[in-house]
């Protein structure tokens, strides 16, 4: 018994929206224990969508439609569903009904063209939308064939899945397993030698193990099926602990964690505190650091020293070191990280400047040159990387990334007593 995600809409064809609600059933199917092995995005078309029904029905056994439940013309699912296993669209009253009752308390009367989403093939239970007017549906047309409908809108997609298609998946009797994952991440090594170090663990059944990456961090993520998720993560811990010691200092978290999160914790273990200066993340460092709850109480601020004048003046580079090394040098970073942590008082100084591009760079000095300064009282140093000309945002954000990542390692390995300037 698999299950198939098949998104409907021209929009995600596009590119205009993310596909969010594949990526939240592709999660919710894991932990129900629902195998799941292919997803389709269709545009508003009854052609297309009928051959993507077709091929669906030859490999899957529940086909979890969202998006097209619209009142306007290109809203086709449900009609095209129907058509294509020839039933007959029946009105129900009791969705206009409950139609009616949501615009009039939103002070609006309904509209003519809503009566389109109160029809639903003979013999369909409705599942109902408790969030906006646009119900689904649960059928089987045939047997071994589940079919269920969800509008496009994620909020009101969520909302029916867990109120009502969870309980019914359960009832019918899937996902008495449950898949259960664990997700380990790692920075400052690369993916394939990472997947060189632990390429034993490929070979496992359960828990399985799976590389992959983005924008320069590496993940590994252990899933394992079992009756419960108690019982799923006790297969996971002994291969985590083998995996853990493997990545060593390059396994910074897991799961919900990130640099900027574990940073954080590490910063308050030891009653420190940061202050950042930016050239070329343009604040994206700071923004990383702030988007933590709780932040406040160790990262005291930043200074985006975007213009040369901004470095001499608010962090105190010298003028003659940036005429003579340019502002994408090693000296300058560390005059930064030891500008902004005199000025705000703080604990660390943490400094980015570099070449994000696509301009501005030489035979000398690349796009992607950049240097990360970090300063304490005690010490002052620096750290030249080459990021290459991969894309300004790419550029930026494995900077402050890497960035983060020093300041990680340096904490683990070196902590300062706490900071009695706080």
């Amino acid at each position: 018994m698999s299950a198939e995600i098949i998104s409907v809409g021209t929009e995600l064809l596009l590119g205009n929206i993310l596909n969010s609600n594949a990526q939240f059933l592709a999660q919710q199917l894991a932990e129900l224990g629902i195998p799941h092995y292919y997803q389709t995005v269709v545009g508003d078309n009854v052609d297309r969508l009928k051959q993507a029904i077709a091929t669906a029905c030859e490999r899957s056994q529940i086909l979890i439609f969202t998006g097209g439940l619209g009142p306007t013309p290109d809203d086709l699912t449900t009609e095209t569903i129907a058509s294509f296993f020839n039933a007959p669209l029946i009105e129900k009253p009791e969705i206009i009904a409950d139609i009616q009752q949501k615009f009039a308390e939103r002070g609006r009367q309904m509209t003519d063209n809503n009566r389109k989403q109160a029809l639903i093939p003979r013999g369909a239970t409705i599942l109902e939308n408790p969030v906006g007017t646009a119900p689904g549906m649960i059928w089987q047309p045939q047997p071994n064939l589940t079919i269920l409908t969800f509008p496009g809108v994620p909020i009101e997609m969520k909302a029916m899945w867990q109120q009502t298609a969870v309980p019914y998946l359960k009832g019918q009797g899937w996902g008495q397993a449950m898949i259960v994952s664990r997700l380990l991440k790692f920075w400052g090594i690369s993916e394939s030698s990472l997947a060189e170090k632990v390429a034993d663990f490929f070979d496992l059944e359960n828990p399985t193990v799976a590389p992959y990456a983005n924008f320069g961090e590496v993940k590994l993520r252990i899933s394992a099926k079992a009756a419960s998720e108690e019982a799923a993560r006790q297969i996971i811990e002994p291969v985590e602990q083998q995996l853990l010691q493997i990545g060593g200092l390059d396994c910074y978290g897991s799961d919900d964690e990130s640099l900027a999160s574990v940073v954080g914790d590490l910063l308050k273990i030891t009653q420190t505190t940061l202050s950042v200066a930016e050239s070329c993340t343009g604040g994206g460092l700071g923004q990383m650091l702030t988007c933590v709850p709780g932040s406040s109480s160790y990262f005291l601020g930043g200074i985006i020293s975007y213009d040369n004048a901004v470095k001499e003046q608010w962090l105190g580079v010298d003028p003659q070191v940036l005429a003579e090394q340019g502002a994408v040098s090693d000296r300058v970073a560390q005059q930064m990280a030891a500008g902004v942590r005199s000025r705000l008082n703080t604990t660390w100084g943490l400094s980015i400047t570099g070449i994000a591009g696509p301009e501005g760079g030489t035979d000398t000095k690349p796009v992607g040159l950049v240097y990360i300064g970090l300063a304490t009282e005690q010490d002052l140093t620096s750290f030249v990387y080459r990021f290459g000309a991969r894309g300004r945002d790419w550029v930026r954000q494995v900077s402050a990334c890497t960035a983060l990542d020093l300041l990680r390692r340096r904490l683990l390995t070196e902590p300062l007593a706490p900071d009695d300037r706080t």
